[in-house]
């Protein structure tokens, strides 16, 4: 792609909306100061002392965040928690410019959270400890199901594209739920020329008419279930790729890893190399930063190779931000294209 092409498509960026519907996280990072530890008079276990805390958007609001960073107009779908932790959530996703009204505050479910105990040692680097996770175990209420459904049939004509972050692996007990997914599909059929992409851990193979952005892994299992192979080889990854392609109907996007990103379109595949990258990297996001570049390049009339290696270039400038949900502005990524010039 060249340099003038990569800047007219990154130029629309802002006049673009994209909703993201699906399940919203908090990431909680708590700082710990392991010199300050004392030891608890009622347990006699050590209680580690918090030092900072620090929130971020998740899961979805991972995605908000790289798509607000890369200038896109963004509207969130979900439902969280009446609750602090959703206080601090919708706080983290408006202060990025996320269009939030139409994210539900609901007293009878958990906002999702991530809670990050990381120990601080002498010279400053920061050491995860066992993680706590607040999720919501019970299938989600046909009520919220319902509100979910009326909004998206209304948001849908108004935006440009729709991404679909299913991050809960528990069936049913997110938000894209059966009957969700149900309807997600049925309104792409409706609209077959508007950008609808989906991620998901656990169910990529059960969309339909949509396009699809699954990793290695994930294409492998959803086609082969148990007998996937822990580490699938190119001919596995492109036989499931083509699968999926041939399922729903659509373009698929199989990341790689730093091989960069398989496009499956009309019967073709094309390899879209990764961007080689050195020094340290944090792979944490990396997937989502290419979910929200390619998809925006969708949006701005990419082709579907185009669209890849646009979100091959954001994901390269993300896994180079350690510690931290990363994000890539448009300079960043026109300015990472000169380095395959």
């Amino acid at each position: 792609m060249e340099q003038r092409r990569l800047s007219e498509l990154l130029a629309r960026f802002p006049d673009i909306n994209i909703l993201v519907i699906g399940d919203y996280f908090l990431d909680r990072y708590l700082i710990i100061e392991p010199s300050l530890g004392e030891i608890s008079i009622e347990t006699g276990l050590v209680a580690h002392q918090v030092v900072d805390v620090r929130c971020s958007p998740g899961a979805a609001g991972t995605v908000t965040s790289n798509l607000r960073a890369l200038g896109v107009g963004v509207t969130a779908l979900g439902i969280i928690g009446d609750d602090g932790l959703g206080y601090d959530l919708m706080g983290g996703l408006r202060d990025t410019g996320v269009q939030t009204d139409h994210l539900l505050q609901v007293n009878d479910r958990f906002t999702p959270t991530y809670t990050k105990p990381m120990s601080r040692a002498d010279d400053g680097i920061l050491t995860e400890m066992n993680r706590l996770d607040v999720k919501n175990r019970q299938p989600l209420q046909a009520e919220y199901e319902d509100m979910i459904i009326e909004r998206l049939r209304a948001l849908l004509p108004e935006v440009d594209g729709i991404i679909i972050p299913d991050q809960v692996s528990e069936p049913n007990c997110g938000v894209i739920t059966d009957r969700v997914r149900d309807e997600i599909i049925r309104l792409a059929r409706q609209y077959p020329d508007k950008p609808i992409v989906a991620d998901s851990r656990a169910r990529i193979g059960a969309f339909r008419s949509i396009m699809l952005k699954p990793n290695e892994h994930e294409a492998a299992r959803a086609i082969l279930g148990n007998d996937a192979p822990d580490e699938p080889d190119r001919a596995t990854i492109e036989k499931c790729g083509r699968a999926l392609a041939e399922q729903t109907g659509r373009p698929v996007f199989v990341t790689i890893g730093a091989e960069g990103i398989l496009v499956y379109e009309d019967d073709a595949i094309t390899h879209v190399p990764g961007i080689r990258v050195t020094g340290p990297i944090d792979i944490v996001g990396a997937g989502d930063s290419a979910l929200a570049g390619l998809t925006s390049a969708l949006c701005s009339g990419a082709t579907p190779s185009e669209a890849a290696l646009v979100g091959n270039l954001v994901a390269s400038i993300t896994v180079q931000q350690i510690g931290t949900t990363g994000t890539a502005s448009p300079g960043q990524v026109l300015e990472r294209l000169s380095w395959l010039q």
